[in-house]
């Protein structure tokens, strides 16, 4: 009998934690709960690549963001109370997920906090991104098929503006980084350009190593007419004719040529000895060093102005921007809530807690 009994209470436990939920549940849903319709908006994130003097900038400034990390800047971006709190403001979401009488449970108490509408909009907008391909797609719930278009268009349009937000940024931070550059490679320039200046004034010399070639030929020059003056000086003596009229004057002419040859060699500043030769050779290698700064200053300078150009150029031009590969559809028919999977779950949740607490029950009782 108490046996018999215990059957009873453990069937009647089964009907009262199980069954007569389950069809409450199921009252409930088909019953009350208000249909809600679905729609559907699928983009994904494009950034142009191109080739240009901001590759090098690109590479060392890492200014140039991929697709992914704005794709999760997107996503985070969906979810965020800033997005929730504008849409509301701007198409009336508490409105719209309000408007069904008699559902508590699916619908939005009008009277809810901000918080409670992010919540709330987490269970109605899901996002659907595949890291492989990129494609990011969102499913929007309404009680209307008007509305949840509306919805996903209005996601769209404010995805399309931060992205439009992270491309403005993203230019405004690389036309900065140019023109700091420019003024730097300008700021160069000029003081090569002065130092150079400076040079000249203060050795009086346009270009030393082109004026020590035009003095060393005529240097070379006056050595050779020397040794042939030299030369035929010592066959006029060789032959014996100390009175020979021809030799004063040929004396005279070697002292001139050697009188020409030093003070050639003076304003070389070699000295009659070549004694200067270490001073004249450090103003020729401080003049190339002066050359080579300059030389230097003009290419990084014209780099810098053709990247900081084509940095206007992109500037332009969006290089960031959505593409959307699914429009915001309109539903015909309504597909939620998925009234037999939420009952199923629920009854399997349901005989899973009867049934641990019935075992619990029969083993507290073999212990006694």
């Amino acid at each position: 009998m108490r046996v018999r009994l215990r059957h009873h209470l453990v069937a009647l436990s089964f009907v009262l934690v199980v069954l007569l939920p389950s069809a409450l549940g199921a009252w409930y849903l088909w019953a009350r709960a208000a249909d809600q319709y679905a729609s559907t908006v699928g983009f994904s994130v494009h950034h142009e690549q191109t080739d240009s003097a901001l590759s090098l900038l690109r590479g060392i400034a890492s200014f140039s963001g991929s697709s992914s990390a704005d794709t999760d800047i997107l996503y985070e971006y969906i979810f965020s109370q800033p997005l929730v709190a504008e849409i509301d403001a701007e198409i009336g979401l508490r409105d719209m997920w309000s408007k069904p009488q008699g559902d508590p449970v699916f619908t939005f108490g009008p009277d809810g906090t901000i918080e409670d509408l992010v919540a709330y909009w987490e269970d109605m907008v899901t996002v659907y991104y595949n890291a492989s391909t990129r494609l990011i797609e969102i499913r929007v719930l309404a009680f209307t098929a008007e509305d949840a278009q509306r919805i996903s268009e209005t996601i769209f349009a404010k995805s399309n503006a931060m992205i439009n937000r992270l491309n403005d940024i993203a230019a405004n931070d690389l036309i900065r980084y140019t023109s700091d550059e420019l003024a730097r490679a300008e700021a160069e320039l000029r003081r090569a350009r002065q130092a150079l200046t400076d040079f000249r004034n203060r050795n009086q010399l346009v270009d030393p190593a082109a004026d020590l070639a035009s003095q060393s030929g005529i240097l070379a020059g006056l050595q050779q007419e020397l040794t042939g003056a030299m030369v035929e000086l010592d066959l006029l003596r060789d032959r014996g004719a100390q009175e020979d009229p021809r030799i004063g004057p040929m004396e005279k002419r070697i002292r001139v040529i050697e009188a020409r040859i030093a003070a050639e060699r003076q304003k070389l500043g070699l000295g009659a000895d070549g004694d200067g030769a270490n001073a004249m050779a450090d103003v020729v290698a401080e003049y190339e060093r002066l050359q080579v700064d300059r030389e230097f200053a003009e290419t990084t300078y014209a780099a810098a102005r053709a990247a900081h150009e084509a940095a206007l150029t992109e500037a332009r031009r969006q290089s960031r921007y959505l593409a959307p590969h699914i429009a915001p559809t309109r539903a015909e028919s309504a597909r939620f809530p998925e009234r037999g999977k939420i009952l199923a779950v629920g009854m399997v949740f349901l005989f899973m807690l009867w049934g641990i607490a019935v075992l619990l029950y029969y083993s507290l009782r073999d212990r006694r």
